[in-house]
């Protein structure tokens, strides 16, 4: 299924400003572009595409806002739309997510399916607390 392409350019253009704002650190901002972004998509949400990237992006907000359920919620939601499954870096952030909301085993989880997609290679640009968690766990794998 592929939306409007009218809805779709709307859907991109409201993504693009949230971008704009999160870059200048406009957190807010860009939450407000992000949710009427999710807004347009139609119902049911986990179907679409456009899904995927919009809750990734609400949750990357969040998490830098450091407002981490709201960040787990949508990494969560993100993991549920098309291939979200299988997207290393979805994994990676709701793992890290997860660390940050006190759910360190569940977090644990998350951030080895990210390991096991993409090696150490993933962790490289993030706190080194991510990987000291999973360390013990990937020896010899």
């Amino acid at each position: 299924m592929e939306l409007d392409d009218n809805l779709y350019e709307q859907i991109v253009t409201l993504c693009n400003e949230g971008d704009a704002h999160s870059e200048e650190g406009e957190l807010d901002q860009a939450i407000r572009k992000y949710l009427t972004a999710l807004n347009l998509v139609p119902v049911p949400k986990h179907v679409w595409e456009a899904s995927t990237w919009i809750y990734t992006a609400l949750g990357d907000a969040y998490f830098i806002n450091e407002e981490y359920e709201f960040a787990k919620n949508n990494y969560f939601n993100a993991l549920n739309c098309p291939d979200g499954i299988s997207n290393p870096l979805i994994l990676l952030n709701l793992g890290e997510s997860l660390v940050e909301c006190g759910e360190i085993n569940r977090a644990k989880e998350y951030l080895l399916k990210a390991y096991m997609l993409e090696g150490y290679e993933i962790f490289s640009e993030e706190d080194e607390k991510y990987y000291e968690l999973i360390k013990d766990s990937i020896k010899g794998v």
